[in-house]
């Protein structure tokens, strides 16, 4: 059953809240790593983390990126039901690319994007996890494998017939894929930095 506008709203903007914690910037800080925007990429996500050379700090922001997406879906889907639980989702991930609290300027979404399908499909999770891992073990670059795992994903829910679900991660990969442009241009010169490069 298709829920009320003012109650996607109000998941839409509980999500935008809890996707907005800046855990990378807040765990960095905390860890005695000082400004993780001044560090590498400038990005508050965890792969820039794992350029401080800090791999606790990193899987902690991981971890703490990736449930606030999880937790934006279950609870709103506890709620209200499952579109307030994508709506959620999506206000989640706009969350973290565009936090408020850091002038709009965030993180990439990878690890919030993947948060999301953990509430929702295991399998589809498990899909993303397996090419994020090969894709970025063959190549050493973060953003290719999330690119390709971003652009998989929707993909695998139209085939499933899960329609909702495959119109919600097109909108979030074609996001993905907006905030990655400079990560792009730098995959197609030459010059992106690869997984665990230090700053």
């Amino acid at each position: 059953m298709t829920s009320a506008l003012p109650f996607l709203v109000a998941a839409l903007a509980f999500g935008y809240l809890l996707g907005s914690i800046p855990f990378g910037l807040i765990i960095t800080r905390l860890g005695g790593s000082g400004d993780i925007r001044a560090i590498g990429s400038g990005n508050i996500g965890a792969t820039n983390v794992l350029r401080t050379g800090r791999k606790g700090l990193a899987a902690a922001t991981l971890i703490a990126d990736m449930l606030k997406g999880t937790l934006a879906v279950l609870a709103m889907t506890w709620l209200w039901g499952h579109d307030d639980g994508l709506a959620a989702g999506i206000g989640a991930f706009l969350g973290h690319l565009f936090p408020v609290w850091l002038a709009f300027k965030g993180g990439k979404g990878v690890a919030t994007f993947l948060g999301l399908l953990l509430a929702l499909s295991w399998q589809a999770t498990l899909l993303f996890a397996v090419l994020w891992i090969g894709i970025a073990a063959a190549t050493r670059y973060s953003s290719l494998a999330s690119l390709i795992a971003c652009a998989a994903t929707p993909v695998y829910f139209a085939v499933m017939g899960a329609h909702p679900e495959a119109e919600v991660f097109l909108l979030l990969a074609v996001l993905s894929f907006f905030v990655h442009r400079g990560n792009i241009a730098r995959l197609w010169h030459g010059t992106e930095g690869k997984i665990g490069q230090k700053a």
